[in-house]
């Protein structure tokens, strides 16, 4: 899940009718062919790097083995880059002033594969299905990201009719969850099925942004009171117990039927450092806020494999969440105190986990740490070349 705090301004009711909405285009009902890459229908190259780690740092993307904690590849790459996985158990994708650039981590080299679109913005894993969002377009680009290997795989992709910071998800049935908005507002969500008809239609979601999806693939879209549930071709609205109680950025668990979110309350601040998270039931459409007793930032939140909420606070700490107590039950000491800088590009200290593995990185320090969320304890820590900044790895499924 690719996020990042944009400001949303807020909105008055400006929605798209649903006859624009039926109007939305589908660039191929079933698959097609994506532009072709350099490296299309090359076999890949041999795997040399286990369980691989990335981060970027200014000038470049690190490529970590996951069982050395050495560096296997540092590949220079200018601008601010993003990472996420790409759904498989070798590729990440690096977005770029461009696109959606391929890293095969595994091997490890920047592929010439790129998914083209203007402002990328959020990649989604789901059932399978990778489904990419260019912000500058409006277009979704849907794949299987087993077929990665051979270069770029065949895609399906469809237009949203107007280009904004949006976000979309395919299910395990083929249904297409996707925002509606423009450069000024964004307050809408659409699904639809498999062949691209409208199923259902929220309008009630001001500065929608972000996604998560808990267990039984129940999909939470976050907004600026609270979020939308989309559930058996139904959306139904979960308030913030705040009149401005801003959901952006959320962490799901097929194990648990409860979604992390982040939360804020102070529409008119300059940067928030909230120190409350919310956690929504998908099953009952509470939505329920958690004292932490510090701040966090956007690249604080992830799940352990037992659905357990863990927010990396910026005490230093992963603070471990009970979601069905709604109350922190643990803490892991990891990196010393730290503060959020004021641009959000900026580097900060960020959690990515894997498995029963977690891995922080301390741009202070240079440092990577693994946790053994089984044992809860920092196991191993090694330092990096240059500050890293966004932190990602190989996660398949």
């Amino acid at each position: 899940m690719n996020t990042s705090p944009h400001r949303t301004p807020t909105t008055t009711a400006a929605t798209l009718s649903a006859l624009i909405a039926a109007g939305l285009v589908l660039s191929a009902c079933g698959a097609q062919e994506s532009g072709e890459g350099p490296d299309s229908g090359a076999a890949p190259a041999p795997a040399t790097v286990e369980d691989p780690l990335v981060a970027t740092y200014d000038g470049g993307v690190y490529v970590v083995d996951g069982t050395t904690l050495e560096v296997a590849e540092d590949i220079p790459l200018d601008g601010f880059n993003r990472l996420n996985p790409a759904g498989d158990d070798r590729h990440v994708l690096v977005s770029t002033s461009t696109g959606f650039r391929v890293l095969d981590a595994a091997a490890p080299e920047l592929t010439g594969g790129e998914f083209d679109g203007a402002e990328p913005g959020h990649v989604v894993r789901h059932a399978g299905r990778t489904v990419l969002f260019a912000d500058g377009t409006g277009e979704v680009t849907s794949f299987d990201p087993q077929e990665l290997g051979g270069g770029l795989p065949e895609t399906e992709t469809f237009t949203s009719p107007e280009p904004h910071h949006g976000v979309a998800i395919e299910l395990e049935n083929g249904e297409l969850v996707v925002t509606e908005g423009d450069e000024e507002t964004r307050d809408t969500v659409v699904a639809l099925g498999p062949d691209r008809e409208e199923i259902a239609r929220n309008e009630d979601c001001p500065g929608v942004h972000g996604e998560a999806t808990a267990q039984g693939e129940a999909v939470v879209i976050g907004c600026e009171d609270g979020v939308l549930v989309y559930r058996d071709g139904e959306f139904a609205k979960a308030d913030s117990p705040t009149e401005y109680g801003r959901i952006g950025n959320q962490a799901g668990s097929d194990t648990s039927p409860i979604v992390l979110g982040d939360y804020k309350q102070d529409a008119d601040a300059e940067l928030e450092r909230p120190e409350q998270v919310s956690l929504i039931d998908t099953e009952t459409g509470d939505l329920e806020l958690v004292d932490l007793g510090t701040s966090y930032t956007f690249r604080s939140l992830a799940r352990g494999p037992e659905g357990e909420a863990l927010v990396l606070g910026t005490d230093g700490r992963i603070h471990v969440i009970d979601p069905e107590e709604a109350e922190v039950v643990d803490t892991v000491d990891v990196t010393g105190e730290w503060e959020e800088p004021l641009e959000w590009q900026e580097p900060r200290p960020a959690i990515f986990v894997r498995g029963a593995t977690a891995y922080v990185t301390d741009p202070g320090t240079r440092e990577l740490s693994v946790i053994d969320l089984a044992t809860r304890e920092v196991t191993e820590t090694a330092t990096l070349p240059e500050a890293p900044n966004e932190l990602s790895g190989v996660v398949a499924g």
